[in-house]
């Protein structure tokens, strides 16, 4: 899911034409020999920290539908997580790094989730919603100030980018539809004179009952699979 989100941030920069004036971008953590390397202007978009919200989890379990309705599979409920990104730009000069600052935030403030043609792999089959917020007051993790002491480099300009993703939950295959009916073998009550395998049976009471033969008591009937149903939210 990590990588998913992170083709989904590259793509959306991408698009945004960041990369056309010959811009690098990149997921590196900011370093100090990192930038000590760097020899182009460069955006980079570090994954600094990842944290579970405790308070979307869920329990229970989800169907799963064929395009006839029928439950082909179950799923344990998907579980969120913050995934919180350090957005930062290089330059020989500070000017020109405000500048990428800038169109990084016009690029991003105006989304409030990631655009589902960017969304891939898992993110693309659960189908839900993966929001976005740029630059928010609210501090969950670790401070800006940590981040930068333990990259070993100097407190400068960055975004702070969160992004809120699901995991997919266990995918566990549903068992074949029942498509034949009930058999039962009919034998002789205790005490009675006809032999063990004499094939007595008793006629079913619905129609479509045949006679059941040899083989004992048996039907010909078609039994619906399991078919979708109305249930509440899984809590």
């Amino acid at each position: 899911m990590i990588h998913e989100v992170d083709e989904g941030l590259r793509m959306l920069l991408t698009e945004s034409g960041l990369t056309d004036s010959g811009v690098d971008l990149v997921f590196d953590p900011p370093t100090r020999e990192w930038a000590a390397r760097r020899n182009a202007p460069t955006i980079s978009v570090f994954l600094y920290d990842i944290t579970e919200d405790i308070e979307r989890r869920r329990t229970g379990r989800l169907e799963e539908y064929d395009d006839n309705g029928r439950i082909v599979a179950y799923r344990t409920p998907p579980r969120w997580f913050d995934l919180t990104y350090l957005v930062t730009a290089w330059t020989n000069r500070p000017q020109d790094e405000h500048r990428l600052l800038s169109e990084v935030l016009r690029c991003m403030a105006r989304l409030d989730v990631l655009p589902g043609r960017l969304r891939t792999g898992s993110l693309a089959e659960l189908g839900l919603a993966v929001p976005l917020e740029v630059a928010g007051g609210a501090q969950q993790g670790r401070s800006a100030g940590d981040v930068w002491s333990a990259l070993g480099g100097e407190l400068k300009a960055a975004i702070d980018l969160r992004v809120l993703a699901p995991l997919a939950g266990e995918r566990i295959d549903a068992a074949p539809p029942v498509t034949e009916g009930l058999e039962v073998r009919v034998g002789p009550a205790a005490g009675d004179d006809a032999p063990a395998d004499s094939g007595t049976g008793r006629r079913l009471r619905y129609d479509g009952a045949g006679d059941p033969g040899e083989r004992g008591f048996a039907a010909a009937r078609e039994i619906p699979a399991p078919t979708r149903r109305h249930r509440g939210p899984v809590r």
